[in-house]
């Protein structure tokens, strides 16, 4: 029995990333990639898991292709466009494997696995409707170490708007945990505060040591080092991390940060 479902629970990730890579939402490596991530999170949380890790991946992907056409403009500041590949989905969903894998490998009636999972979803959640919604709002961002207004998309900036969503995206996986899991309120509360946590970490890293370069012809500020053909100037000396290693960290330090104080 239990090995049929596992089956059906492999089957099921597998329709649901195919259908992510027809959407557009997934490259081909990226479909993979949630494969992988999707399964070895049902083995440790089951499908409650798998269906918190579904809301983030759902909302995110609908919200990335809402507004799409204003968006447009932006990319010429991304590395990467809004088709995740195996690197990004591994930068957002490696830390809630783990710990699936180490749920799995010991299973804990401690909730403490369970609670830093959602906190690890909460802030990846976060992060992506902040950068989503954000950058839709009519006035600039600003950095959040400096205030200096900057264009859209600038890493390290924030909004009200967006600040605003990743509070949202926060709340939105703790009160789907909530009822899945039926964690308690206090818990639930921390895991939108700790979620939020990861989203500034982000924007902190970001903003620091986030790589940036500066376009020698258009003297665009971009993450790409190659803009209009030609190679860019790397704006801070010591950056030296893509958006990917940031979103990564930012969800670990966050995750960390909740096991620690629990």
């Amino acid at each position: 029995m239990i090995e049929l479902d596992l089956v059906w629970a492999f089957l099921f990730i597998l329709l649901i990333s195919y259908v992510g890579w027809k959407v557009n939402s997934l490259t081909v490596s990226g479909a993979i990639g949630a494969v992988c991530v999707g399964f070895v999170i049902y083995l440790g949380f089951s499908w409650e898991g798998l269906f918190v890790l579904g809301c983030f991946f759902s909302s995110s992907s609908l919200l990335s292709k809402y507004q799409s056409a204003k968006k447009s403009n932006l990319q010429h500041m991304l590395e990467k466009g809004d088709r995740r590949d195996i690197v990004q989905v591994m930068a957002n969903g490696s830390v809630p494997a783990i710990l699936g894998l180490f749920q799995f490998i010991e299973p804990s009636v401690d909730q403490r696995l369970l609670f830093c999972f959602c906190i690890s979803i909460a802030a990846a959640n976060a992060d992506t409707w902040a950068s989503e919604i954000g950058t839709l709002s009519k006035r600039k961002p600003r950095l959040l170490l400096t205030l200096k207004k900057v264009e859209r998309g600038t890493s390290g900036a924030v909004s009200i708007l967006g600040t605003s969503a990743a509070l949202a995206g926060a709340a939105f996986i703790s009160i789907i945990a909530g009822m899945l899991f039926s964690i308690s309120v206090y818990f639930m509360l921390c895991i939108v505060i700790f979620g939020f946590i990861g989203n500034i970490l982000d924007t902190l890293l970001g903003q620091t040591i986030q790589v940036k370069y500066k376009c020698n012809v258009c003297e665009k500020i971009t993450e790409k080092q190659v803009h209009c053909s030609n190679s860019g100037t790397k704006l801070t000396k010591y950056s030296f991390l893509n958006n990917d290693a940031v979103n990564l960290l930012s969800i670990a330090f966050a995750t960390l940060l909740g096991f620690i104080l629990s």
